[in-house]
């Protein structure tokens, strides 16, 4: 290719991907041509390119951003310019983008020393959206440099496979000393030596493929990374965790190092703004969330809250309004705020403009490819024109090809014999004359290696779906089938936030296991089939759980003379339809699942491998029930009611608690339906998340999220009041001393160990903080699960600061009240945080409440210190505690010295897991399989899922998950290891989405998961 001219040019024409002429429409209105240079000196601005050349380009100083960008949009006779900015280092060493609206001189100080670089801007969330084949071919760099320099993260299996797409556009199709060569020669990507095999076995399989189908391939896999298109801005929350802001086509994004821990949807946001060093991010009003009106993140300086807000407003403009938004007249006395807007065109309308208008098909020079193969395409190909030989040698259309179709092995030839290659594939539109070297801009002629190879039998299916670019949104995406191969088999795992390079080293290799391998051979390895394996398993521990109300509970207590009748009726008529009617839907879901897996007689397993129209039918079948949903507010309302009552069925609803069906609080199973629409609703996200828009489950998927969004959001609210309300009623059995707990307007905020200082040192004493008053308790000896108040703290008028220095105790605050002060230490930086936070937060909602929201507690002890006070008006404790029944979180909390909030409680009743894993104890050789129920943080182990209690359970509060050293010698797949102390417990699972589903509820139960620190994936992640 040739060097570029050094001497500057007004109109860029030196023709850098080789255009004969420049059409002037890069980024502008049909019948405009570009903006006029204005008058004054003029300057040689430098820009570097997406394939690191280096353009000059002389314009005035006078003149917009817009001047410029249109310039060397033109220069490159590109049409979807909107895409697309120009970037530069300001005098703060800062990058920003140049404004398109003010004059260059007013942002560049030194034009001259100044170098702008040419990059994507705006990364749509699918690449078939970008129309031309120039455009896909810029994005492409921008994923190789992105991967290069480690911007854009993923594992080894999703690096190499991009490597090989990326060479298969540089250096054709796959000869095996050639590819060597050159890997050694070039580097893709970080520590590249050890994966050159894996990349050279991705890029034997992509036989065929033209460089413009590598790009589209390229874009397919980036398109699913956890980090397409990110671009961090380090941040802190309010409890000063590092964090990272990023805006993305969706909306808001905050990232824990790589891993996206909360997503704030524009439809959600109401206004971004920033104060100096806070940006503020004010969400719509919305009864059902948790999250505060305003959120605030503190950047590192102003400007740096100003650059951020800048690409948060133009993403917003770009992805989500449907014109260009107006500019305001500027005020003529005084201006209020920043008076930045979005210039230029929106993603719908550059979409309109390419489709609506017909461009000339202009050749273009790919600077690092040999394959000459360089006809720009005004729009992604139709997809008649990419007919495929059948095994009879006809061609059929390629989209109804189906994948198993094999190419006859005369047809698979290498393009390094060109002749081989014109007879083959006689194309109008993509004929291939094999490879090219360039020196410089001057072409030799291409020499002929020798005879056409014949493609190993193994690489023949893959032929079919390398060659279309519009398959891999139909049946070669990453999740489901890549080049035609299943995922599981031909790549290994795909990306995974959660997962750790020490797993992935061996992403390529087979098990060793003969059960594996005949499960692997027997079962499909889709995605979908595993997500809708999810939903057969955790509708299978459903429907146990509506068991333990509708026919443990029912005969243990329902038939005892001391349930009111009006209790037994209302359970009856709220649990049997649901429980009949999830019966029926589990028995649907089991037969899909079994014709999915071709364990029946069906001769067309294709025609079952869907699950959209099962969830749509019963989801619609659902919501005549929801009536039934509604009641399980009045279910728990009428039991407490009940219990208050009667002091007999009190005891009796705590004896059935301590049975071992009864596995976590009876509550929790009473709330169980309203969970459960969430399980469905994210089960279905995920379907349609994987599934692309062309698929025909996609439609029934979309249609029935859109059912079960419509009931979450009619019964969030009340879910949320019920989960408090349960919260406080397990509270209420958990502390002696207390009688008053559960009123109206009460709310339980945080529960947790402190160590209180006094005059015999620092004691541990357990803190329970409502909206309104801190109680501090102990546990006494008295062989119960109970804990003695000893007093409490008003928030009315109370103020808290840091004591560290003051005490000389480590993460001391003192509490400040009115009547009395007190000294506590958290165990932690982190806890002290979480504790002081939650504290100001419910003190500053008494301020603005103007008092108290709820009475202060009333206590029965006369005497604090006294070791037996029981309420006279609670019933007996039924016997010690033998080990049955579930432990009281707020137990755990206390052995374990944890803390543990309202949301967080919440969250680990929404994030609920089950299914089959294997477990290996630290020093035992074999593997047990078991059933296992994740949910109130803690596993609970069955011996198969039609077992009605549990064997053991194991609390997770405390405990960190990480994944196996090499030096632990467990040399299997999809291995999470759970660790306390001495306790290491080592957990296997199935597939790779089963593997990130584990670790991601298990992780979403985190006590500290609104602030943990993010680590590397070879560091613990404490629970």
């Amino acid at each position: 290719m040739a060097e570029p001219d050094p001497q500057p040019m007004a109109s860029g024409a030196v023709q850098r991907l080789g255009a004969p002429e420049t059409l002037g429409i890069s980024t502008l209105d049909p019948g405009h041509r570009p903006l006029a240079m204005p008058p004054g000196r003029h300057v040689t601005i430098r820009v570097l390119m997406l394939d690191d050349t280096e353009e000059l380009f002389d314009i005035s100083q006078k003149a917009s951003g817009k001047v410029l960008f249109d310039l060397v949009c033109s220069h490159m006779n590109l049409i979807e310019g909107d895409y697309f900015g120009l970037e530069f280092q300001n005098h703060q060493k800062m990058m920003v983008w140049l404004d398109h609206i003010k004059p260059i001189i007013k942002q560049l100080r030194r034009p001259k020393h100044t170098i702008l670089r040419f990059v994507v801007k705006f990364f749509p969330p699918d690449h078939a959206q970008l129309l031309e084949e120039l455009t896909r071919y810029l994005f492409s760099l921008q994923i190789k440099q992105d991967v290069s320099c480690g911007r854009l993260t993923c594992n080894d299996t999703s690096a190499a496979l991009m490597v090989s797409h990326i060479i298969q556009s540089e250096i054709g199709d796959f000869e095996e000393s050639q590819c060597r060569s050159h890997l050694l020669n070039n580097n893709y990507i970080p520590d590249q030596i050890p994966m050159i095999d894996k990349i050279m076995e991705f890029h034997s399989k992509n036989i065929g493929q033209t460089p413009a189908e590598s790009d589209y391939q390229l874009l397919e896999v980036a398109r699913r990374l956890e980090m397409y298109g990110i671009r961090l801005h380090p941040a802190k929350d309010r409890e000063r965790t590092k964090l990272s802001l990023a805006v993305a086509p969706t909306g808001v994004l905050v990232l824990k190092g790589h891993t996206k821990i909360n997503t704030f949807n524009w439809s959600k946001v109401r206004k971004l703004s920033f104060k100096r060093k806070r940006f503020l991010i004010k969400l719509r009003p919305d009864l059902n969330s948790s999250y505060q009106d305003t959120l605030e993140f503190l950047m590192g300086s102003r400007d740096c809250c100003k650059v951020f807000w800048k690409i948060c407003v133009e993403y917003h403009a770009f992805f989500r309004l449907f014109e260009e938004p107006k500019l305001k007249p500027k005020p003529v006395l005084f201006t209020r705020g920043s008076s930045f807007r979005f210039s230029g065109r929106t993603q719908r309308q550059v979409i309109d403009y390419v489709r609506e208008s017909e461009f000339k098909k202009i050749s273009f020079e790919r600077k690092h490819s040999r394959v000459q193969h360089n006809i720009r395409l005004s729009s992604l190909p139709c997809p008649r024109h990419h007919e495929v030989p059948t095994e009879s040698g006809a061609p059929v259309d390629r989209v109804d090809s189906p994948p198993r179709r094999q190419w006859k092995e005369s047809v698979l030839v290498s393009a390094e014999d060109p002749s081989a290659s014109r007879a083959t594939r006689a194309r109008p539109s993509h004929k291939r004359n094999g490879h090219e070297d360039r020196m410089g801009s001057v072409s030799r002629t291409e020499e002929t290696r020798g005879p056409s190879r014949r493609a190993h039998p193994e690489h023949l299916s893959t032929a079919v779906v390398v060659n279309s670019p519009h398959l891999s949104a139909s049946s070669g995406h990453s999740h489901g089938l890549v080049n035609g191969q299943k995922s599981l088999e031909l790549c290994g795992r795909q990306l995974s936030p959660l997962t750790s390079p020490l797993l992935l080293n061996n992403a390529g290799s087979v098990r060793t296991d003969d059960e594996d391998d005949v499960r692997r051979k027997r079962f499909p390895t889709d995605r979908a089939y595993f997500i809708a394996k999810e939903l057969l398993t955790t509708e299978r521990t459903y429907l146990k759980d509506l068991e333990v109300v509708t026919v443990s509970f029912q005969r243990a207590v329902g038939q005892d003379e001391a349930t009111p009748d009006s209790l037994k009726n209302i359970i009856l008529s709220t649990f049997e339809p649901l429980h009949k009617f999830h019966t029926g839907f589990l028995r649907e879901v089991e037969q899909r699942l079994s014709l999915w897996e071709g364990r029946s007689n069906a001769h067309i397993k294709g025609d079952y491998q869907h699950i959209g129209d099962v969830m749509l039918n019963n989801l619609q079948g659902l919501k005549p029930l929801t009536a039934n949903l509604h009641k399980q507010s009045e279910v728990l309302l009428e039991l407490e009611k009940a219990c208050r009552a009667s002091r007999r069925l009190e005891a009796l609803c705590r004896d059935f608690e301590l049975q071992k069906v009864c596995y976590v609080p009876l509550n929790v199973f009473i709330l169980r339906p309203l969970h459960r629409l969430s399980h469905y609703k994210q089960i279905l996200e995920r379907l349609c998340k994987h599934y692309p828009a062309t698929h025909r489950d996609f439609r029934d998927c979309r249609a029935a999220l859109a059912d079960v969004s419509e009931m979450v959001e009619q019964l969030q609210g009340s879910l949320i009041k019920m989960e408090n309300f349960q919260k406080l009623l397990e509270l209420k059995k958990d502390l002696i001393g207390v009688d008053n707990l559960v009123v109206p307007g009460r709310e339980f905020i945080r529960l947790g160990c402190l160590s209180k200082l006094s005059g015999k040192g620092l004691q541990q004493r357990m803190f329970f903080l409502f909206n309104g008053v801190i109680l501090y308790t102990s546990r006494g000896m008295m062989g119960t699960n109970q804990f003695r108040v000893h007093g409490q703290l008003p928030l009315h008028g109370m103020t808290i600061r840091e004591s560290e220095d003051e005490w000389g105790v480590p993460h001391a605050f003192t509490l400040v009240g009115q009547q009395q002060s007190m000294v506590v230490a958290a165990c932690s930086l982190m806890e002290m945080e979480k504790w002081m936070d939650d504290i100001q937060g419910a003190i500053e909602t008494m301020k603005s409440s103007n008092g108290p929201s709820a009475d202060l507690l009333t206590c029965s002890l006369i005497d604090n210190k006294d070791p037996s006070p029981v309420s006279a008006n609670k019933a007996p404790m039924v016997g010690p505690s033998s080990g049955q029944g579930p432990v009281p979180l707020s137990v755990i909390c206390w052995y374990r010295v944890q803390s543990l909030s309202f949301s967080e409680s919440c969250k680990s009743l929404e994030n609920q897991l089950s299914g089959n894993l294997l477990r290996k104890f630290k020093n035992s050789n074999g593997w047990q399989k078991l059933w296992v129920v994740f949910t109130n943080f803690s596993l609970f182990f069955y011996k198969s899922h039609q077992d009605d209690y549990p064997l053991a359970s194991l609390p997770l509060l405390g405990y960190s998950v990480t994944i196996p050293s090499e030096s632990e010698n467990i040399h299997k797949e999809y291995v999470f290891k759970l660790h306390f102390k001495s306790h290491v417990y080592y957990f296997r699972s199935e597939s790779e989405y089963t593997f990130e589903r584990w670790m991601e509820v298990i992780r979403s139960a985190t006590v500290s998961s609104s602030s943990a620190r993010v680590r590397n994936d070879k560091e613990s992640h404490p629970l």
